[in-house]
């Protein structure tokens, strides 16, 4: 009867209901990305901006065929904002997590905002 329930659920919401998600594209020996896992990793799936786009890690070397990327990243780490496989923004590098929050704010607020006047 619970999935019932679920499969209904699923298909009365728009698909613009699923959540964003953040990608970081990473890779070995980045300094950066050691400094964001230190300080932010712990914190990030618990936060309201994790919930609305939860955290999913790649490596640069081999980014997945389910990501249309607007460009292929360069830097690490470069963070994503994914809406049903396709990029929306980024934000290039880690300048510390004053910085990090203000950024990602700013573009989930921008494509949040986009995304409800769709549905």
């Amino acid at each position: 009867m619970k999935h019932l329930f679920a499969a209904l659920l699923i298909g009365v919401f728009p698909v613009a209901a699923m959540p964003l998600e953040l990608v970081m594209v990473e890779q070995d020996g980045c300094h950066w990305c050691a400094k964001w896992d230190e300080e932010l990793a712990h914190i990030y799936p618990k936060t309201e901006d994790g919930k609305r786009a939860p955290l999913r890690r790649v490596d640069l070397r081999a980014l997945p065929d389910d990501i249309a990327f607007a460009s292929r990243p360069v830097f690490t780490p470069t963070f994503v904002l994914i809406d049903q496989g396709a990029e929306l923004g980024r934000i290039e590098g880690y300048a510390g997590d004053e910085f990090f929050w203000f950024l990602l704010g700013k573009l989930l607020n921008e494509h949040s905002a986009a995304r409800e006047s769709d549905t």
